[in-house]
């Protein structure tokens, strides 16, 4: 069941949600990041780019996603360089400036939730794709969502620090999940360290 903006902010109110900083104005404002059924979330400061320099073959089966982002792909720091200008057919894994919790129940009879992350129309237009395969927010999750984000346009797009770049859909979990870990728990970069 997927959750209305006004469900979203109940579960915001009651901590079965949490979104950090919170998110504002409240909908009815036209600036607000709340739709009928999803909230959008705005691109945080820092991008890892796979770097080209080097040759390497990804082996899925020898080593870990963490080791081939620390050891293969080149930090970019918004905050430094400002916007980052995208090229057409170009790459690089960014993350959110908020930092999601999707905390799993402390009683019994509480609301579990998990979420999917998803481009925004208005940009998919124009060739942006958020994420390729991996779109879900697991129950329990908390940290900075990564963006896999891949310009597949005809023109070069501009990523700003704090512009609205994706949006979150909430869903309720049946049951109680019997694991909160995932490999990417406390992600605050794209990379995924903390």
């Amino acid at each position: 069941m997927i959750l209305s903006d006004a469900k979203i902010i109940e579960a915001l109110d009651r901590g079965h949600i949490v979104i950090d900083p919170r998110p504002h104005p409240p909908p009815g404002d036209p600036d607000s990041p709340y739709n009928t059924t999803a909230l959008d979330l705005r691109l945080g400061f820092v991008l890892a780019k796979p770097r080209r320099d080097k040759p390497i073959t990804y082996d899925l089966s020898a080593r870990s996603f963490k080791e081939f982002q620390d050891q293969d792909c080149a930090k970019i720091d918004l905050r430094e360089t400002g916007c980052y200008v995208l090229r057409p057919n170009e790459y690089v894994l960014g993350h959110t400036l908020e930092i999601v919790g999707l905390p799993l129940p402390k009683a019994d009879g509480d609301s579990v939730y998990a979420a999917r992350v998803e481009g925004k129309s208005s940009i998919a237009r124009l060739g942006l794709l958020i994420h390729f395969t991996a779109p879900t927010i697991h129950a329990g999750f908390r940290g900075r969502i990564t963006l896999e984000m891949i310009n597949l346009g005809t023109y070069p797009l501009t990523l700003c620090p704090g512009a609205y770049i994706c949006q979150l859909i909430f869903e309720q979990v049946l049951g109680m999940p019997l694991s909160g870990q995932s490999q990417f728990q406390g992600q605050m970069t794209p990379a995924g360290t903390k």
